[in-house]
Parts: structure tokens; sequence; C-alpha cells
């Protein structure tokens, strides 16, 4: 069985072979929790009833809003990647670096499992399990590059529905950038909320490259979600009322 610290990928027919001799992937070398947590694996079997189930966006930000670990393993054309998440310690760990991974691979990117962590992040007491130092890279980065360039095209689950939207400073400080029409809209949520339809009509955006947009704020834990904002007052006479609002943390 391959050690989790391998710097190649395994080939799909590979990964399917280990996955029918074993019934698992072959990555959680280590011996450790073979379930996940409670709350995140109920969460899961949620968006497992999604028909986009495959979409490892979701997945991905349930792990955060828990601030869970967990190993998810991505098919990228046809090699597998295994992603280890870490989002307390806002790192994951791979044996390469998936933000650098091709375009056309990510936007295929197709979620096959997900797993316990069979390693653990730097500075565990654990040390036995702790892998090499150099597959360990920030999250913000992998987090922005698969919001902007993965497969889905749509608003997360977690910030749809009436809403504005504005850019605030990470826990971290930390801001994700881009350039063109992109970093314009950065620049224009930094200074006013704004909802998707609006940021939909900004010069060089649509629909989908504003839900991106929003995604990969929320996942950077760098989105405010105003259930308030001024577009979304129901038409006077109507009844209703305001939302409230809420901040996206992490």
């Amino acid at each position: 069985m391959r050690d989790f610290d391998d710097s190649t990928l395994w080939r799909i027919s590979e990964f399917e072979r280990m996955r029918q001799q074993t019934g698992t992937s072959g990555f959680v070398r280590l011996a450790g929790p073979t379930l996940l947590p409670t709350t995140l694996l109920a969460d899961l079997r949620r968006l497992d009833a999604d028909p986009r189930s495959t979409d490892p966006l979701e997945v991905i930000a349930a792990c955060l809003r828990h601030r869970e670990p967990a190993l998810l393993c991505l098919r990228h054309d046809d090699l597998v990647w295994p992603v280890t998440l870490f989002p307390h310690e806002r790192l994951y760990h791979s044996p390469r670096d998936l933000s650098q991974a091709s375009l056309p691979g990510l936007a295929a990117l197709r979620l096959l499992t997900t797993e316990p962590a069979g390693v653990r992040p730097p500075g565990h007491w654990m040390h036995e399990r702790v892998g090499q130092a150099e597959l360990y890279r920030p999250l913000v980065p992998l987090l922005w590059t698969l919001a902007l360039n993965g497969p889905r095209r749509t608003l997360l689950a977690d910030i749809a529905g009436p809403a504005g939207y504005r850019l605030v400073e990470g826990s971290t400080g930390e801001r994700p950038r881009a350039s063109g029409a992109v970093g314009s809209a950065l620049e224009r949520l930094q200074r006013a909320s704004a909802p998707l339809a609006e940021i939909a009509r900004w010069p060089g955006m649509s629909t989908e490259r504003a839900s991106r947009l929003l995604n990969g704020l929320y996942l950077a834990g760098s989105l405010l979600v105003t259930r308030t904002h001024p577009s979304l007052r129901p038409p006077a006479g109507t009844g209703g009322g305001w939302f409230g609002w809420r901040r996206t943390k992490r």
C-alpha cells in the first residue's frame, strides 16, 4: 500500500482496483479513526443525496464549516489526487500542488471519496503521523483556485438565496487577489455590498463568474453575507420583513 508521502499520484485504474480489493482508497495508511466525525458525516450524507454530490466544493465547504480535517480523493483527468484538508491550521496536504493543476482538469474535477485524515498537521503531538513538510501548503490559494476554475458554476448552498454580499478582511488578513473583471469586482465589493444579480451585470461579469467569485470569498472567510440589503426589501404593502444578517466565519 502506498505511503501518503509519496510524491506521485495514482492512476484512476489503480485507485479503483485498490478500492475493489480492500474497500478503501489505499491512501489512509496510518492507523487512525475509521469514521468521520458524526456532525460532518451527517452533512456529507445530506450532500450525497444531491445529484451534484461529485462536486468537491460543497464537501470542502462542509469540512470548513465544521472545522474538521478530512481526506478527499479527487479525480483530475486520469489521476487521483489525495488532498487532506486541515481547516483549523488553514493548510492542506497533497503529493503535488493541486492549485497548479491544468485548468481543463480542474473544470472536470470530481470527488471520488471522503475519508478520515491519514496524516496530521505540522506540530501535532502524534509526530509519527506528520508527513513531509514540503507537502503541506496554504489552504486559501487552493480554495480560491477551485472556486474560480472548478466544476461548480452556482452559489454554494450556505450563501444562496436573497442576500447582499461584501468583501471583508479574512480572520488572518488574507484577501484573495485577481485581475481583470474579477479584480474590478473585488474592488467594488470592498466599497459596498451588492446582490448576485447586480454583480452579474458589472463589466466582464456574468451570473456564473459572480457565483464563482462569491464562492471563493466565502471559502476564504472574506465574505459578508447580508440578508437586509436594500434591494431585497419587499415591495410596500406585500408584508414580509428583514431576514437579518450574518458574517461567514472560519
